[in-house]
């Protein structure tokens, strides 16, 4: 990577931050979202940075979402689990090493699931919470979504010392739209039962 193309990383970077800043100071959950959903079509479309190929910039029409379901803004506690040194499958290349961090207790409307979370221990590290569910493979990506990524920004905030945890704000890994991206995917035990139709889906 060069020195130019440094620079529009960390601009990116800066970008992603600020947007997800921008969400947690919104207190309108659907307002919040439909601003997330604009400004990351806005960085597909145009950014040097954007996970899309460039001859696929100019023509894009916008990411694809399912319709906002508030009964999957969740909240929960991350509570403590075992620490346990585990690889994470990747799109492609080597596995990623994280570490088990805790556990998330969900109050889905099909019932009480059960996610883990995931600590980078990289430089700096980040909490990292993945999934797959029942629509992985069909109607989303069948290595699933990222519901937080704070490495990349990507943290809703808390509530009441627990973890927003909207699946209304889960996206793709960049690796969905070009073969030069190499992304941890979900493992087994992050592999809901249920569909969870809310957030960023596959184009029809």
């Amino acid at each position: 990577m060069d020195a130019a193309e440094t620079l529009e990383l960390l601009d990116w970077k800066r970008r992603v931050f600020a947007l997800y800043a921008a969400v947690r100071a919104e207190p309108e959950p659907v307002a919040a979202w439909r601003f997330w959903r604009r400004t990351r079509d806005d960085l597909y479309r145009s950014h040097p940075q954007s996970p899309l190929e460039p001859e696929e910039r100019s023509g894009f029409a916008g990411l694809d979402y399912f319709d906002y379901d508030l009964a999957l803004r969740l909240s929960a506690r991350l509570a403590d689990a075992p620490a346990d040194d585990d690889e994470l499958p990747v799109s492609r290349d080597a596995p990623i090493r994280f570490r088990r961090l805790g556990t998330l207790d969900l109050e889905l409307p099909d019932g009480e699931r059960r996610l883990e979370a995931y600590w980078l221990d990289a430089y700096g590290g980040g909490l990292f919470v993945p999934f797959r569910d029942a629509t992985s493979g069909a109607e989303t990506y069948g290595g699933g979504r990222y519901l937080l990524d704070t490495v990349k920004g990507a943290d809703l905030g808390e509530r009441d010392g627990e973890l927003v945890l909207d699946f209304n704000f889960a996206y793709h890994p960049s690796c969905v739209f070009s073969i030069r991206w190499a992304c941890p995917l979900s493992p087994p035990a992050n592999a809901l039962d249920v569909p969870i139709r809310a957030g960023e889906r596959l184009r029809a």
